[in-house]
């Protein structure tokens, strides 16, 4: 309801993002939500149709689940692992439920890993900045994001499609971004919004006045750089068979790190399992050092923990193990001191299992041919 109160508002006439509100406070999503959300209020009767809209979200569930399935077996994934996409109580609760914006977000990711395992780049890479337009949650894959189109696509296809995607975003949002440019990307993307304690699923153990500390802050996000760093050089970029100097110094000079032989044997090792297990990494690792995870979040974490368990090598019975503790804990409402340190404690095993454990999905397929060898 708190959606349509802000559509409403929007309806009116209303185009500064900083005077756009609800009862639970302003509007702090991107414009793809206004827009997706205009058509449920009309569709709903102005949000009125509470069944209607459940109905409608039920489609988007399983539209998001058949997309899903379909990316877990171009990746080739055992199946065993597929009941733990479908048993969430949570992620039901989270879709035909409450009706988040995160529900089209996740679509939307999924859809981009979809395309991009069929090296559809350009449709995967419009299907990531509609999903970022819905919610700025997409920002965690963005640095996976950019390594796969930089080593599957090429680097000045990669740009194009940078480019492609910065234009959407401004596309969408040209009516506020006429009236008030900065009101709008600092609400749309604001990246120093204080969280409320109450609210917390991850972070209720560290009790209220860490939580709510600036150094807690200062530690998520240094530990996010460093974790991140490592899997970009030690991890994602091992495809590229050169040293991360060499390939960070050409492209900061404008240039293609890789010669045309380079990049085709690269590419062809950009596998739909590569795909994957590097933009769901990034994820996991983005929410494991989020400020703050509500419950909505758990459309984002509940598709990639089964896949990176399985490719992580551990016994299924443990990754089934995990994932249950992992689905009580986002089930526990209010959070607990237990259930958020499980919550966490499941994210930092899954983060050090698909370090440890999925190394492999990283290695080159094919060795390089003697020739671009002796090119280096």
């Amino acid at each position: 309801m708190a959606y349509m109160q802000q559509i409403a508002h929007f309806l009116s006439g209303e185009r500064d993002y900083t005077l756009i509100r609800g009862d639970t406070g302003p509007l702090v999503y991107p414009a793809a939500h206004v827009w997706i959300y205009t058509g449920l209020y009309h569709l709903t009767d102005r949000g009125q149709n509470i069944l209607l809209a459940q109905q409608l979200f039920a489609a988007v569930y399983l539209a998001a689940l058949a997309v899903v399935m379909a990316c877990y077996t171009r990746a080739r994934a055992p199946p065993y692992v597929f009941p733990m996409l479908v048993l969430s109580k949570r992620l039901h609760s989270v879709f035909v439920l409450r009706c988040f914006n995160d529900c089209f977000a996740a679509l939307f990711l999924w859809l981009a890993i979809f395309f991009w395992q069929r090296r559809a780049w350009g449709a995967g890479a419009l299907m990531c900045t509609l999903g970022l337009g819905v919610k700025m949650s997409l920002l965690l894959v963005l640095p996976a994001v950019g390594v796969v189109l930089l080593l599957g696509a090429g680097f000045e296809t990669s740009l194009r499609l940078a480019s492609m995607m910065a234009l959407v975003q401004v596309l969408v949002a040209v009516p506020f971004l006429a009236h008030n440019p900065w009101g709008y990307l600092g609400r749309a993307f604001e990246l120093s919004r204080q969280f409320m304690f109450k609210w917390t699923v991850n972070w209720r153990f560290v009790g209220e006045e860490v939580f709510l500390s600036r150094g807690l802050a200062l530690a998520l996000l240094s530990l996010h750089a460093v974790v991140l760093a490592g899997f970009i050089t030690a991890r994602w970029l091992k495809l590229a068979r050169k040293p991360l100097s060499q390939i960070v110094t050409p492209i900061l000079s404008g240039k293609s790190p890789f010669t045309q032989q380079e990049q085709r044997a690269i590419s062809r090792d950009v596998t739909p399992r590569f795909i994957m297990t590097t933009i769901l990494s990034a994820n996991v690792v983005g929410l494991l050092f989020a400020r703050s995870l509500h419950y909505q979040f758990y459309a984002y974490l509940a598709w990639s923990t089964p896949f990176l368990l399985w490719r992580s090598g551990v016994h299924p019975v443990f990754q089934y193990a995990l994932w249950a503790i992992q689905e009580w804990a986002w089930n526990v409402y209010p959070s607990t001191p237990l259930s958020s340190g499980a919550v966490v404690g499941v994210l930092v095993l899954t983060v050090a299992l698909v370090w440890t454990g999925a190394r492999y999905d990283w290695e080159p397929r094919r060795a390089a041919p003697k020739n671009e060898a002796a090119m280096r």
